[in-house]
């Protein structure tokens, strides 16, 4: 009997033929300039089509929601052009694919906003991290509070985004709401000291990420739309406090009415320690959320056969595996040698450490 990890799962409107879920990863192969995936792309997510699900890697919803240097957009006709290609292809291998629609907030530099105006986030608090210019990793640039007058446009680029994945022929879109980017800043207290209705209290600090999942919901149908998190990772520059364990249960019993397609959830640091802090629960954050939850963070393939197959994740999110194995579900299915990864190609760069990571087939010929 075939573990249930390869069986199939329906999450809302997406039909996965087995539960292996490729994360979305950040490769920054974008054409310069324009910040539309490169024909390379299409062969790269084609390979990848025997996955249940893909997620692409975050696309940023406009010019301001740019962090990193060839990362691509979904708010230009072109880009939509670029990524339909990718979908077109995917589909005729018989797969199903989100995009990963992403707004950095304060996580970005100058040089990548329109005009070199300061990125924004909800507070102008400088974020400890750095990012990819294109030469080498930068500190990134102070940022300015976005004004109150400024956040429903911000929302509402959200929603269009989703708007135009469908239109590029996507099966819907997943929220990135993690990773200390400006989803999850409005929620961390480290990166948002308002003092309005999206500041202090739990109801004003997850009002953000609940008008982004309305707004998108309503735009595309919520039974599309998933939403990522990542609740104990200090991922560039927030910081997990002792209040991130009720934080998040509020923001995910405010999103749980929606009726989303799923729950993706980074477990622990994001490719870091799968610890928690004290008092903290996967388990209690999961049983708020009544749809299909993915699981995330440092997965082989004894954990997540385990995990699928005890019920507490209904299907798992592989990154580096997924990166370097084209046809991830075969190796994992048969328990076959895994290629490694080559972390020197993972940000920018051609095909090599992108569409050329060998397939079973090839390594037995």
């Amino acid at each position: 009997m075939a573990e249930k990890l390869f069986t199939p799962l329906q999450a809302g409107a997406l039909h996965l033929r087995n539960r292996v879920v490729m994360a979305p990863l950040t490769r920054n192969r974008a054409l310069p300039e324009s910040d539309i995936p490169a024909p390379l792309a299409v062969n790269y997510y084609r390979q990848r089509a025997a996955d249940g699900l893909i997620i692409t890697e975050g696309t940023q919803i406009s010019p301001t929601g740019q962090g990193y240097v060839w990362t691509p957009g979904i708010y230009s006709a072109a880009q939509i052009d670029g990524w339909r290609a990718v979908t077109e292809a995917v589909h005729a291998a018989g797969g199903t694919i989100v995009a990963q629609i992403w707004h950095v907030g304060r996580v970005s530099h100058v040089s990548l906003q329109p005009g070199g105006a300061a990125p924004v986030g909800p507070s102008a608090l400088l974020a400890e991290t750095r990012t990819f210019d294109g030469t080498s990793f930068v500190p990134v640039s102070a940022p300015r509070a976005l004004d109150l007058a400024e956040i429903p446009r911000v929302v509402a680029d959200y929603a269009q985004a989703a708007r135009n994945a469908r239109e590029a022929g996507f099966d819907g879109v997943e929220i990135h709401g993690a990773n200390g980017y400006l989803v999850d800043q409005f929620m961390r207290p480290s990166a948002n000291r308002r003092s309005d209705a999206y500041g202090g209290s739990l109801d004003n600090r997850t009002r953000f990420v609940e008008e982004v999942v309305a707004a998108t919901a309503q735009a595309i149908g919520p039974d599309r739309v998933g939403l990522r998190l990542s609740p104990f990772s200090p991922a560039n520059g927030v910081v997990v406090d002792e209040t991130a364990p009720e934080t998040f249960a509020r923001a995910i019993e405010r999103i749980a009415p929606y009726g989303l397609a799923f729950l993706h959830m980074v477990e622990g640091a994001t490719g870091g320690p799968r610890t928690l802090p004290e008092g903290a629960s996967i388990a209690a954050l999961r049983a708020l959320f009544p749809g299909a939850y993915i699981a995330n963070n440092g997965y082989d393939r004894a954990m997540a056969i385990e995990a699928v197959e005890s019920g507490r994740a209904d299907a798992v999110a592989f990154g580096k595996l997924a990166l370097a194995n084209p046809d991830l579900v075969e190796r994992l299915r048969r328990n076959a040698p895994l290629n490694e990864a080559d972390k020197a190609s993972f940000y920018g760069g051609d095909a090599r450490g992108y569409t050329d990571y060998p397939t079973l087939a090839e390594v037995d010929a």
